[in-house]
Parts: structure tokens; sequence; C-alpha cells
């Protein structure tokens, strides 16, 4: 049956530094509860909102690089609903009921191998408060509410239904939170700050909703578990409601938390406190050009300038940390190509998954671009081969200390010598004389007394030096 998922992709705009209609701080983390409030975002009465000029600002970049239309207006709605972390009992966001008056429409983004889903709309809106549960939700006697969240600036990206395949979603997910990051309006590091809800219906039939999913592998194994649970139901003619479930991370199902609201029951109209805001038909082109270099542009330029391959450029523009650490190194030693891959096929293998999810992916690592950096300039030289160069750089991972410091600390430059070579090898065939005997009549066999060579200088020896030896000792007993 055919399978139709939307998004609703939350992303707070901690760029922005105060809340959304006040000027409390956006950054609310490791404060204690209902500290970081005042009477606007407490919702008191009598106190009136004030836009964030900044917040509208991020908004507008974040519409630009999903390619949406932006409006010259934009206005703010009340979007009603009772819910005990919203302090106002309503919910200041935009809706385009009446006209275009969000910050973006009809947009799309290309991802993955040449695929693209259309954005619907961007809307700037205000983040609730969070309930504080002692132990789990289902068993706690209470709920503690804790504002300072309240009225953080919030950017809701809304996708049309275009996925049917949950692995297309993390893709997809995954594009737009290295944008983001690219932009620099978000932290995607912090706990929170991007979030995603899911609307997904099999056969044509009712819409679910997926939400509190806490990460993107998460909800890619919630709608997996959606999409066997409806296609269950569907085949034994079950009724499938529509319904806003969660997701039980411990049991890895989703849940029935209620009955899913329609437009109409959040009564949406004008916020009588905010006037509409003319932007002005200036307003895209003056966002564009303070836009910096996005993911895709960054991608062709390390393919164009820096001669990497596609694979290899993806991996770091995914995640702009890493991209960074890539360009940070390459500007200590000029070795592209070399620095990218000890980036992404060796560094990478030392950070978890867990990290990767949170995208902190260099957190806890002792590693600097300048270790990387000489790392690619050590091998490139020629002083450590890729092998001893790994053995290194799991060293480095550990104590922190320089490839260098390393090397000196653990004799493990590369032999080249041929006086040192030579009696290595001569200790290999005296050791090893019937496989001498082998490859005085099998040059196939001389590699065996390579690896012999290798094994006894652990690696350090210059394979090409110490072969060249090899076949001259054969040579000179023929």
């Amino acid at each position: 049956m055919e399978t139709k998922i939307g998004l609703e992709i939350h992303c707070q705009l901690t760029g922005a530094k105060s809340k959304l209609f006040c000027s409390c701080s956006c950054e609310y983390r490791g404060k204690e509860a209902n500290s970081n409030i005042c009477p606007t975002c407490a919702g008191l009465p009598g106190t009136l909102p004030l836009l964030s000029r900044r917040a509208v600002e991020l908004a507008g970049m974040i519409s630009a690089a999903l390619g949406c239309t932006v409006p010259e207006e934009i206005a703010f709605y009340r979007k009603n609903y009772f819910y005990p972390d919203l302090p106002k009992n309503f919910q200041l966001t935009q809706y385009n009921a009446y006209g275009i008056t969000s910050m973006g429409v009809d947009g799309i983004m290309q991802y993955g191998d040449g695929k693209s889903a259309r954005i619907r709309r961007v809307q700037l809106e205000e983040d609730p408060g969070r309930l504080v549960y002692e132990g789990s939700m289902e068993t706690s006697p209470y709920a503690l509410i804790d504002y300072n969240r309240a009225g953080v600036p919030l950017v809701e990206i809304v996708t049309e239904p275009d996925f049917a395949d949950p692995k297309d979603v993390r893709l997809f997910l995954d594009k737009v939170t290295s944008l983001i990051e690219h932009l620099g309006v978000c932290d995607t590091r912090l706990e929170g700050s991007v979030r995603c809800d899911a609307n997904v219906s099999v056969g044509g039939g009712n819409r679910v909703e997926i939400k509190n999913v806490s990460s993107f592998a998460d909800v890619e194994k919630a709608l997996r578990y959606e999409i066997t649970r409806q296609n269950s139901m569907a085949s034994r003619d079950i009724e499938i409601k529509s319904e806003t479930r969660h997701w039980d991370d411990a049991r890895k199902l989703t849940k029935e938390s209620r009955t899913k609201e329609e437009e109409q029951d959040y009564r949406y109209f004008p916020e009588p406190d905010v006037p509409s805001i003319v932007l002005g038909s200036e307003f895209p082109s003056l966002v564009s050009r303070s836009m910096p270099e996005l993911p895709d542009k960054r991608k062709e330029r390390f393919i164009s300038k820096h001669g990497l391959s596609p694979h290899v450029a993806q991996v770091l523009i995914d995640n702009k940390e890493l991209a960074d650490f890539f360009e940070t190194a390459m500007s200590a030693h000029y070795l592209p190509r070399e620095i990218a891959n000890w980036i992404v096929n060796d560094l990478m293998g030392f950070v978890d998954e867990q990290q990767k999810e949170e995208r902190s992916i260099l957190a806890g690592l002792k590693v600097t671009p300048g270790h990387i950096a000489e790392l690619a300039r050590l091998v490139d030289e020629g002083t450590i081969n890729r092998s001893i160069a790994q053995q290194v750089l799991a060293q480095a991972v550990k104590t922190g200390e320089m490839p260098s410091q390393v090397v000196r600390k653990t004799h493990s430059s590369r032999i080249d010598d041929s006086d040192e070579l030579g009696r290595v090898v001569d200790s290999v065939f005296k050791a090893e004389q019937s496989a001498v005997q082998d490859a005085k009549s099998n040059a196939n066999a001389a590699n065996f007394l390579l690896g012999k060579v290798m094994a006894a200088t652990k690696g350090r020896a210059d394979p090409k030096a110490a072969l060249e030896l090899i076949h001259k000792k054969l040579a000179e007993q023929s």
C-alpha cells in the first residue's frame, strides 16, 4: 500500500540570542527553573509583545535557503489550545489562512541521490515551556512546569507528504540540519534545539502524527514501526484513527496519546498586539546577500578546488563541525585529499554513534586540526607509513600528543637506511631459508620475505627499499 509521510521540523533560533517577543535570553538550558522569564513571556495580563528583528532575519535565511517564496508582509496569529506549558493558553505563530503571511512558502529541497521534497511553508513561532516529570511520564504522580523555554523563537518547517521510505526521511533531516548549521541560525548540538514530528498514512487512510521523538534515528525507527502497524491494521480491515502517538523508546513502539486536533480546533485569529510586518520587496535579496556558503556550494568547492571525491565531500559537509575541521587542518598543510581521507576514514572511527547522533562529533577527542594536518604531512614526506600513522593517530586520540611527539617517543619513524635494512633482511634470510629457496624460483614468494621484514621492524621498514634489498640478495645467491 502507498505510504505518505510529511514532516514538521522545529528549529530553535539560538542565534537570535533573545526570545521572540521579549528580551529574555533564548539560552534556558542549565538555568534554575522559572528564572529565565519576564511578565511578557510568562503571559501576565497587560503585557505587550515586541517582535525580535533578528529572529525574523534568521527565519528569512532559512526560507531563502529552502527555496521558498518570501512574502513582502508577514503576520502572527493566535493558535488557541490549553496545555500547562503554554503560559498564555495560546501560541503566537504564523498561519496562511488569510493570505500568505508566514516567512516562506512553496520551497523545494534536493537531498540524497537526486531526490527532492516540497516545502509547504516556513513559519516563525514561540516555543512553549517544558513539563518535567519525576521519573517517567506514565508513573510520575505530578508534573512540574518550567517556563524558561517559553517564548524561545522557533521556526517550523512543514513539508508536503513527499516521503514514502523512512530512510529518505532520515537523509532529508540530516540535510536540513546541515543547512541550518551552515546558516549559523541554530546550535544543533544543544538538546532539543532541533525536533521533528512526522505524519504518516498508508493506503489513503487517516493520518497519524508521531510526536516527542528524541532523535532523528528514532524518527526513522518510529516511522518503520508505525507503517508496519498501519499496514497490519489495514490488511485486517481495522480502522486507523486520526490521532497523535508518542514514540516509546524503551519498548520500540508508538503508543496512543490523544485524538488528533484539526485545524479548526485551534481557532486561529490575527494577533491584535502584533501588527503586520512589512518586509518589503528587497528583503529576500538582502537576506540572500548576508547568507554564508551553504552545504551544496561547499561540496562543489571541495570537489572542484580540492579534488575530493563526491562521497568524501558529502560526509564532510553533512556536519559543519567536520567540514570546518577539514578546512582548518588544510590551512596548516595543503594536503586536501590526504587530510580529508584521514578525517573520514580514520578519525571518524573513534566517534561513537551517540556523538554522531548528537552532532558533537569531535567532542571529547583530544585531536585538533593541527594533529591531522601534521599526520598527513608525516606520511606525505615518508617519515612514517600509513600503517604506523594509524597507530600514531590512536595514541594521539588518547593523549592529545602531536603525531611528531608520538613518533619520536615510540621510535616509529620509517626505516629506509640501507645498512639498517640490510641487517634485518640478512636476519630474515637466515631464519626463513626454505622461503628463500622458493623465492629464487618464484618471484611472488619474495613478498613473504618482505612481510617478515615488515614484522621484524614493526611496520617501520620502507617496503620499496626493503623489497629491492631482498631481490638484490636473492640475485646474489642464485
